[in-house]
């Protein structure tokens, strides 16, 4: 698929101001998109919107297509009479400018049961009626997760291979048993995924209405502790008692000598592809219901993945085990038609991987923060730069500008200085300044680099088990002067959703040199 020239900014909603402790999908992400239509953005890209578990990690959820009940909007549900400004009187005291999930978590939960309790007792026709086309429409995966969670719930959120085997294995006369014991748990977190699902809605409305496409991302695998895996083992490496013989990981390179063990389990690729990749089709399908641009992570990992025998204390005993290729988007594209996808393909790349994307016509990543350990031909210099790309000033995953500003050696400051013709005053923008007049399709930053913000507002260190994905945005941090000089690099580099084709007088002063 062909995009048009754009720029955009990636924002997790858990990032988004309001008072409850986390961010959530009601006014606060309105005002977001609105903010972003009046500087020119036409793109939000936003981390895994699924239900996060250990560590608080989007990239580990328990279902590939439920949604995150600790992003449903409190506020709204007042507006729907499920919960009242009684109920929200008592906030715990929550901390300004980050998310503790500890906190949030129990006290958001004991409101969205309030907020169930008052739907079962009397929810108006119309409520009523929505919650019933909710539950069909997504019957494919609802069910299984609602038991899932119901039964982990009731085991004290232990793994569901630690489940007494009937359960575990799922056999059929202890499903039915489970479903009638914990009907109410199960109506519970359909509930909440009702909810989620109508905000959601609601906010992808407004983005459309704004000509704003939402980038979502599609981690390539899911967490063993999952229901996806839960309910479909046929498709993974898993034993008897559902434990994965095999995981996913990185291999040693430079930056880590052991390599990176994720562990989640790997994918049997004969039989997705017996079943004419049915589940692939269902998770793309039910993703591109939520965002209009899906980035795939880890993409290299559907030429080639590294394999890690189960058990393993870290991955540097593995091997290359091919993966699906071009048959797998093939099989996609025929089913749901052209793709808009943006491959992640950072990491170890190999020619294959390389075929595989250019093959299926898909921009891969390019990171301005990589270009300058080495020489003039760095791939991540802009002038380097395929048009068909998608370029950051850096991810989730890297550092803010400013924060790898004051980390690197100088010589690596001093090559981007020459670069950019900047003094090295303004590091974020002058980063921003390079990336939106690249000749990339898309220009990309997260909000922390529009912020100038240094290594405390980083949203993840990869390989750090917990203090992850807590970022919040300051209150007013959404200034017209923020407004207005994003707009301005919109117009200068024709990033403009808008594309305005006359010149026009700048409000937002040029920097010196």
């Amino acid at each position: 698929m062909k995009f048009e020239r754009l720029s955009g900014i990636l924002l997790h909603p858990t990032s988004l101001t309001g008072p409850y402790g986390i961010g959530d999908i009601g006014l606060q992400a309105i005002q977001w998109l609105e903010f972003l239509d009046g500087a020119g953005c036409g793109l939000w890209q936003v981390l895994p919107l699924g239900p996060t578990g250990y560590g608080d990690s989007p990239y580990q959820c328990f279902s590939a297509f439920a949604g995150n009940p600790y992003l449903i909007s409190l506020d709204l549900l007042k507006a729907d009479h499920l919960l009242t400004d009684d109920d929200l009187a008592n906030l715990p005291p929550f901390p300004a400018g980050q998310v503790d999930f500890g906190e949030v978590i129990t006290w958001k939960l004991e409101m969205l049961d309030r907020a169930f309790n008052r739907f079962q007792r009397g929810a108006t026709a119309k409520l009523k009626s929505e919650y019933a086309e909710f539950c069909a429409a997504q019957a494919l995966w609802l069910n299984d997760f609602a038991l899932f969670m119901a039964i982990k719930d009731a085991h004290g959120g232990e793994p569901w291979v630690t489940w007494e085997a009937a359960l575990r294995d799922r056999k059929p006369a202890a499903i039915e048993k489970a479903a009638e014991k914990h009907e109410t748990d199960i109506q519970r977190h359909i509930f909440r995924q009702f909810l989620f699902f109508r905000q959601w809605a609601a906010v992808r409305a407004r983005a459309h209405e704004l000509d704003i496409k939402i980038i979502g991302d599609i981690p390539i695998f899911v967490a063993h502790d999952s229901a996806d895996v839960w309910a479909h083992p046929e498709l993974f490496y898993l034993d008897k008692k559902g434990k994965p013989t095999v995981v996913a990981g990185v291999p040693p390179d430079y930056f880590s000598p052991t390599g990176q063990l994720w562990g989640n389990p790997l994918y049997r690729w004969d039989v997705h592809k017996a079943s004419g990749y049915t589940w692939w089709v269902d998770r793309i399908r039910a993703v591109l219901g939520m965002v209009d641009i899906i980035r795939i992570d880890h993409f290299r990992g559907f030429a080639a993945y590294w394999e890690v025998p189960g058990g393993k204390p870290t991955a540097e005993i593995g091997r290359w085990v091919r993966g699906p290729g071009k048959d797998l988007f093939l099989t996609i594209r025929s089913a749901l038609g052209d793709l808009p996808i943006i491959a992640e393909d950072l990491g170890v790349i190999t020619p294959d991987v390389v075929e595989l994307r250019d093959g299926l016509g898909l921009p891969g990543m390019k990171i301005f923060q990589f270009a300058f350990a080495n020489d003039q031909t760095d791939p991540f210099l802009p002038h380097n730069y395929p048009q068909n790309c998608v370029v950051y000033t850096g991810t989730h995953d890297n550092d803010t500008a400013l924060g790898w500003y004051k980390r690197v050696e100088e010589k690596e400051k001093d090559f981007f200085r020459r670069y950019v013709a900047r003094s090295g005053n303004d590091v974020s923008w002058d980063m921003i300044r390079a990336v939106w007049s690249s000749v990339a399709m898309f220009g990309l930053a997260p909000l922390q680099d529009m912020l100038s913000l240094g290594n405390e507002a980083r949203m993840n260190y990869p390989g750090n088990p917990s203090g992850n994905w807590s970022w919040r945005m300051p209150e007013g941090a959404l200034s017209d002067s923020l407004k207005a000089r994003i707009k301005e690099f919109n117009f200068l580099y024709l990033r403009d959703k808008e594309k305005p084709k006359t010149e026009t007088v700048s409000e937002y002063p040029v920097p010196p040199a």
